[in-house]
């Protein structure tokens, strides 16, 4: 039988959202993030994380600096958890055939790669690119709603809480919900 994943994205979903950071010093991660993962590769769940990082292709940042980035979350969590880190450094406007979010292509690479089956995986994140995304690529899709979206992506919220199939208010909850729905919680 295919494996099966979660996909989490990674600002406000694993850690705390600092806009465009490429200073691995300021990595605070959500809390409860390394227990959740913790449960969820208990349960035979392949753990992948899948970022836009726009920050590059605005030249805000460079790829080394969201390397460290990265390296400073693996770190913090102590524990290999992620089969593959998954990024896209695509500007919002580029390419529309790129691997930004919404764009499933970064979950069908991992679906190729690592033989997952994305009907039986799941898409966390916080942001309606992500529930688009997971949906996208077949997976059913959680939206995080621990921070209040600022005023100009309230309609964004909205529309992603009628998308999700599920809205948790943080990732203790999500994973709860995750591990129900495949009756291991």
């Amino acid at each position: 039988m295919r494996g099966r994943a979660v996909f989490f994205d990674r600002d406000d979903t694993l850690i705390d959202n600092v806009p465009y950071l490429g200073d691995p010093e300021k990595v605070v991660l959500i809390e409860g993030a390394e227990e959740c993962l913790v449960r969820l590769k208990a349960a035979g769940f392949l753990l992948f994380l899948v970022s836009n990082q726009s920050g590059v292709g605005r030249g805000c940042l460079r790829r080394e600096d969201v390397d460290a980035v990265n390296q400073a979350i693996l770190s913090r969590l102590r524990a290999p958890f992620f089969s593959k880190i998954y990024l896209s450094f695509a500007a919002p406007g580029e390419d529309p055939s790129s691997d930004r979010k919404p764009s499933p292509l970064l979950l069908w690479r991992a679906s190729r790669e690592f033989d997952v089956e994305l009907n039986r995986s799941f898409f966390v994140g916080d942001r309606i690119a992500d529930v688009l995304c997971g949906r996208n690529a077949g997976c059913r899709t959680i939206l995080l709603t621990v921070k209040e979206p600022r005023k100009e992506v309230l309609r964004a919220r909205e529309w992603a809480r009628s998308l999700a199939d599920h809205v948790a208010p943080n990732l203790q909850k999500a994973t709860d919900w995750i591990l129900q729905s495949v009756g291991q919680g």
